[in-house]
């Protein structure tokens, strides 16, 4: 009785929401429900055959391979060898999945609350090896019974939003740049490898898995954090964590035992970070769960990682995900296109602009070793970014809709 009321309740507040606001078109938004810990485990899990995204999330790269998370539902696996023509090779089902790693052969991805591993070494039998359980906590409904929210997507007629706040699924769990037998991800992430450890994060901890023997995760510990965490980012034996009041600098010398070095602060907003060498590039937007934001981009001098100081400041139009390589920094702008910048001069960026795509929405970018990726609503695309001034599109996978 308890739970269908809350399901009710639940219902009419997505719908609630939505109610009032101009209508023009179709989009696709999600309905809030719960589910037990018990129904969550039964639900199926495992490769299916390969088909179109409804929604795209985190992007990832690994070897040939491009994963597309499509947000609650799984990951889609495309052969990425030629980025002209990437191959969709597979659907990998995984309930409640918004987020994913790779190392070492070994696929983490969470499935609600609970971490799973899969051995993709063959990607034609991929094989769930080990499940780590009651990991990602915070989707626990309140009471002595364990509930989660879950989500449906359904089809409505598209919103302007006028009042009020509808959660987006990707705000509880979101990978970073690694090199070497890891892969690489984007800067909405909230997993992240580094020395042979996972870290994740959630609304307000910093979980560590033992991942040496990749197949056989081990989780460790949490570390408590201020709410309101959104991403994470690995460099030189640093975590830099994205919260929606600043960015955490945690030391991992010690890897089982990260240390927090600073925080720097700034206004309420949404907040993904990149770094390159001694400085971190931050973008804070308005939107979502932050309505009281700027839309611009901050440079940090993080040289000294215990006094983090900014020297620049950037008014952008709503900055998402970001990339840098060498002296290019690509961002993305969400509805208004993806722009790349010169950022040799970092107190010069905003006279440096190379290039504005303002027909390609963009949510997050990965400046990978063969190609460019964006991910936005529409789609996945990939670009030739040889010359950052003269962005050549070479495909792109486009969702259902």
């Amino acid at each position: 009785m308890k739970k269908n009321l809350i399901n009710a309740l639940l219902f009419l507040f997505a719908l609630a929401v939505f109610t009032g606001c101009k209508k023009d078109e179709y989009e696709r938004i999600q309905i809030v429900k719960m589910i037990s810990v018990k129904e969550m485990r039964a639900l199926p899990v495992g490769m299916t055959k390969a088909v179109q995204a409804k929604r795209t999330g985190k992007i990832y790269i690994y070897n040939n391979y491009l994963f597309i998370n499509e947000p609650n539902e799984g990951i889609h696996i495309y052969n990425n060898t030629n980025p002209s023509v990437p191959v969709n090779v597979g659907f990998l089902q995984i309930p409640g999945n918004v987020d994913l790693a790779v190392h070492n052969n070994i696929l983490y991805a969470d499935n609600f609350i609970d971490l799973l591993a899969f051995d993709i070494s063959n990607m034609n039998n991929i094989k769930q090896v080990k499940r780590v359980t009651d990991v990602f906590n915070q989707l626990y409904s309140a009471g002595a019974e364990k509930y989660l929210y879950t989500y449906k997507d359904t089809l409505v007629k598209k919103q302007t939003y006028k009042k009020g706040m509808f959660y987006d699924a990707a705000y509880f769990s979101n990978a970073s740049s690694q090199g070497g037998s890891s892969g690489q991800g984007g800067s909405m992430a909230r997993f992240t490898l580094m020395n042979d450890y996972l870290y994740t994060v959630g609304m307000n901890k910093l979980s560590l898995f033992d991942v040496k023997t990749a197949s056989n995760p081990t989780f460790l510990k949490a570390i408590n954090l201020d709410w309101g965490v959104e991403t994470i980012f690995p460099h030189e034996n640093k975590l830099f964590i994205g919260t929606n009041r600043g960015m955490h600098i945690f030391s991992t010398t010690d890897p089982a035992n990260p240390v927090k070095l600073s925080t720097y602060s700034h206004i309420f907003a949404c907040d993904p970070v990149v770094v390159q060498g001694k400085y971190a590039y931050v973008t804070l937007r308005t939107g979502n769960l932050c309505r009281q934001a700027s839309n611009q981009l901050e440079v940090v001098d993080i040289e000294d990682p215990t006094k983090p100081q900014q020297i620049a400041v950037y008014p952008m139009q709503n900055p998402h995900g970001l990339s840098t390589i060498g002296d290019n920094l690509f961002l993305c702008e969400g509805n208004y296109g993806i722009k790349s910048f010169s950022i040799a001069n970092k107190t010069k960026i905003a006279d440096n602009m190379l290039q504005h795509l303002s027909n390609v929405k963009s949510f997050d970018v990965i400046a990978g070793p063969k190609s460019l990726i964006v991910t936005g609503d529409d789609g996945v695309y990939q670009f030739n970014y040889n010359n950052a001034a003269n962005l050549t599109q070479l495909s792109v996978i486009k969702v259902q809709l």
